[in-house]
C-alpha cells in the first residue's frame, strides 16, 4: 500500500480522500446518475466497488432490501476470488475469518455391509498449485461488507440506496442520460416513488430479474428435475469429517454434499432429496427441515446428527439456464448503437449451488463490465468497448452451466451406476482447475490480443488470468508476490520482462523505455498532462538479476515515475528475481525479454517481444480515447 505521497496521513490509510463526486455526496438518490447499479449482490457491490474509484463518476446502487444482507445463501469462495479480494485489498482478512479448504474426502457404501457408510479416499484441494491463494468458505455476506467498506472509503464514497425496488426502465434513442429507471420504495420508504436518469444501468437483480425483463432478454435451457435441501445448522455428531469437506453417497442412492462452514461449529449440507415429479409444482421446496435432517441421517447411517440449531435452510430445484445476451443490445441493433444495460450473475446464468461457482462467476461479471463503464465513462476509451462484456461474459457462462451439468449429475448417481468407485474423486481432482476460476480464456478482441507471441511468455496465456509469481523489490529488497500489487484501480498494466542485460545497458529495454516515455504513439501518451504519469498505466520492469545487482539509479525513468503534488520519485516498480523461484523459469519467459500486458481486471491482454513498439501501438489505439467517448 502507497500512501503520504500527498502528505501525511496520521489516519487509516485505507480511507482515501475524498474527491470528485464525493465531495458533498448527496445522502438522496439524485435524478441524473452515470451508473446505476440494480441490486446489491456479489456483483451489484463488487461493480460499485470498482466505479467508486473513478473520482469523475456518479454511480449510484439501489437494493430492494432496507439494510445489509445478513444470512447468504452463497459460501464458496474460490482462489480466483481471492486474487479479487487481493485487489480489492482485503483478502487477508476475509481469509483470517473463513473456513480453508485444504481437502476433500470422499464417503461411499461400505463393500462388506452397504448400509454403512465408509471413507473411500482423500483429495488435495489445490494438488497441483494452481493457485497461492487457498480455496475459501465465508458467508456471502462478509462478502459484500467488505466490497461494501472499499466502496465507503473509495474517494466518491459509494454507500447503497436501501429501499427502493426496481419497477422498470425505457431506453431513448439520443440524450445525455437515455436510460430512464423507475424505482417504488420499500419499507420506511412504501408510497415513495423516483425517477433516475442514467447514462448505463447495470442489473444485478437475481434470478428473477426484472432488468433482465426490462430489456427483453430471455432465459432457456434444462428445466429442474432434481431437488436438494441445503441447511446451515450446529449439531452433535459422530461424524468423524464433520469439519472437512466431503462428498457423501449412501447405498439408497441418495448424497450429500457437505461444507464446513468458518467460524469452527457451523457446517452446510446440500441433503440429496431425488427426483421430482414432472407433476409437484413446486411442492418439493415445501419440504420441511425435520424431514431434510432425517434424510441426512438416513444417508449418514451408521453416524448420527443431532441438530441443535438452524440458521438458514431452503430447498431448491437443479436447473440450467441462460440468457440469449448480457446487455440490452438487440442483434438487429448492432452496429446502429452501443449497450446501454447489462445483466450479470443469476440474471443471466443459472445453475446448481453445489459446484460454489455462483457468487464467483457473478462477482467476475460485475468486475468485467465496472472498469470498462468507468474508462468509457472518463473518456479514456470509445463506448465500442462496452460491447466486449457480454461476447466475453456469455461464454463464459456457457462454460460453467456445462461442467455445472456433469458436476451436478455425479453428485446425483447412484453408487452402482460409477464404473469405478473413485470415479468421482476422479473427476473432482482433474477438474480442479474449473472451479478455483482459473479456465477463464478469453478470445482475442478489442482488448485481448493474438498469442502471435505467446512462446514468449508460456505461462502467461493471452485470455486468461496473469498468475503471480515471486520477486524480490529493488527499493526496499522486500520479496513480493508481482501479481498482488495490482489493485483494483481501474489502470493497465505493462510488465516489462527484461533481457540479460543489467539495469541502464543500452539495448532492447532502454528502446523500449525511451519509447513508452516520449512516443506519441506510445499507450501512455494518452494520460492526461494534469495527471501523474502512472495515473493511467502501471509500468513496472523485472530484471534477470538479483534485486542487490540492479542499480536503482540506472533503471529507465518510465518505470521511476513521479507522483503526486510534491512530485516525488516513486521506486516501487522495478524487481529482480527470487533466488528460490525465479519468475522467467516460473512462467517460462523468454530470456531475450518480453513484454506482458494485462486488463485492468487482471488478464492476460498481449504478449509482445521488447522490440514490438508499433504491436503495442497498434493494439493500444483502439482502446484509448483517442477515438470520440460519450461523457
Amino acid at each position: 500500500m502507497q500512501f503520504h505521497h500527498h502528505g501525511y496521513v496520521s489516519g487509516d490509510p485505507r480511507i482515501q480522500p475524498a474527491a470528485g463526486v464525493g465531495v458533498d455526496r448527496p445522502g438522496e438518490l439524485p435524478e441524473e446518475v452515470d451508473v446505476l447499479i440494480v441490486g446489491s449482490g456479489p456483483a451489484g457491490m463488487l461493480a460499485a466497488a470498482q466505479l467508486a474509484q473513478f473520482p469523475g463518476i456518479t454511480t449510484r446502487l439501489v437494493e430492494r432490501r432496507e439494510g445489509r444482507l445478513a444470512i447468504g445463501q452463497a459460501d464458496g469462495i474460490q482462489a480466483r476470488s481471492v486474487e479479487t479480494f487481493q485487489a480489492f485489498g482485503f483478502a487477508e482478512r476475509i481469509i483470517a475469518e473463513a473456513y480453508r479448504i485444504t481437502e476433500m474426502n470422499f464417503w461411499r457404501p461400505g463393500t462388506e455391509d452397504p448400509t454403512r457408510i465408509v471413507r473411500g479416499g482423500r483429495a488435495v484441494d489445490d494438488e497441483f498449485g494452481i493457485s497461492e491463494f487457498p480455496h475459501l468458505i465465508v458467508n456471502q455476506a462478509r462478502v459484500l461488507d467488505y466490497f461494501a467498506e472499499v466502496a465507503a472509503l473509495s474517494p466518491t464514497r459509494l454507500t447503497p440506496d436501501y429501499g427502493w425496488e426496481f419497477r422498470g426502465l425505457a431506453v431513448a434513442d439520443d440524450g445525455d442520460h437515455p436510460v430512464t429507471v423507475t424505482l417504488s420504495g420499500v419499507g420506511a420508504r412504501e408510497g415513495e416513488e423516483r425517477t433516475v436518469h442514467a447514462k448505463y444501468v447495470i442489473g444485478c437483480d437475481g434470478a428473477r430479474s426484472k432488468v433482465r425483463e426490462a430489456i427483453g432478454c430471455t432465459m432457456a435451457g434444462d428445466r429442474a428435475n432434481h431437488a436438494w435441501g441445503v441447511m446451515d445448522v450446529l449439531a452433535e455428531t459422530d461424524f468423524p469429517d464433520i469439519r472437512t469437506k466431503c462428498a457423501i453417497q449412501s447405498h439408497t442412492g441418495g448424497s450429500i454434499l457437505l461444507i464446513p462452514r468458518e467460524g469452527g461449529f457451523l457446517f452446510r449440507m446440500y441433503v440429496d432429496l431425488g427426483e421430482v415429479p414432472v407433476d409437484n409444482a413446486g411442492a418439493v421446496r415445501k419440504t420441511p427441515i425435520e424431514e431434510i435432517i432425517a434424510r441426512a441421517n438416513e444417508i449418514l447411517h451408521p453416524y448420527v446428527v443431532d441438530v441443535r440449531d438452524v440458521a438458514w435452510h431452503s430447498v431448491y430445484e437443479v436447473g440450467h439456464r441462460l440468457t440469449d445476451r448480457f446487455d440490452d443490445l438487440l442483434p438487429e441493433s448492432v452496429g446502429t448503437r452501443t449497450p446501454r444495460v447489462f445483466i450479470t450473475g443469476d440474471a443471466c446464468h443459472t445453475h446448481s449451488a453445489k459446484a460454489g461457482q455462483g457468487m464467483n462467476v457473478s462477482m467476475q461479471d460485475g468486475f468485467n463490465i465496472a472498469w470498462k463503464l468507468g474508462h468509457v465513462l472518463e473518456g479514456r476509451s470509445p463506448e465500442s468497448l462496452l460491447s466486449t462484456y457480454s461476447a466475453e461474459r456469455q461464454v463464459v457462462a456457457k462454460n460453467l452451466i456445462d461442467f455445472d451439468k456433469e458436476w451436478s449429475s455425479m453428485m446425483a448417481k447412484k453408487p452402482e451406476d460409477f464404473a469405478d468407485p473413485a470415479e468421482l474423486e476422479d473427476f473432482y481432482v482433474r477438474t480442479a482447475e474449473f472451479p478455483a476460476g482459473f479456465m477463464t480464456e478469453y478470445a482475442p478482441s478489442l482488448i485481448t490480443g493474438a498469442a502471435t507471441h505467446q512462446q514468449r511468455a508460456v505461462g502467461f496465456p493471452v485470455g486468461k488470468r496473469f498468475k503471480s509469481a515471486p520477486v524480490v523489490r529493488v527499493c526496499d529488497t522486500n520479496p513480493v508476490q508481482l501479481g498482488h500489487l495490482a489493485t483494483a484501480d481501474g489502470r493497465w498494466r505493462i510488465y516489462v520482462f527484461a533481457d540479460r542485460a543489467p539495469a541502464g545497458a543500452p539495448g532492447a529495454v532502454t528502446d523500449l523505455a525511451r519509447w513508452l516515455e516520449t512516443a506519441p504513439g506510445s499507450p501512455l501518451a494518452a494520460t492526461p498532462a494534469d495527471a501523474d504519469a502512472d495515473a493511467w498505466f502501471d509500468v513496472k520492469i523485472v530484471y534477470q538479476q538479483l534485486h542487490s545487482q540492479v542499480d536503482i539509479n540506472a533503471v529507465p525513468s518510465v518505470f521511476r515515475p513521479h507522483v503526486g503534488p510534491f512530485s516525488l520519485t516513486d521506486l516501487s516498480k522495478s524487481f529482480g528475481i527470487d533466488p528460490t523461484a525465479d519468475i522467467f523459469d516460473e512462467r517460462g519467459l523468454d530470456r531475450s525479454g518480453v513484454v506482458v500486458v494485462v486488463r485492468p481486471d487482471q488478464y492476460v491482454a498481449a504478449v509482445l517481444p521488447l522490440t514490438a513498439t508499433d504491436e503495442l501501438a497498434a493494439f493500444f489505439a483502439p482502446i484509448l480515447g483517442r477515438a470520440t467517448a460519450r461523457s
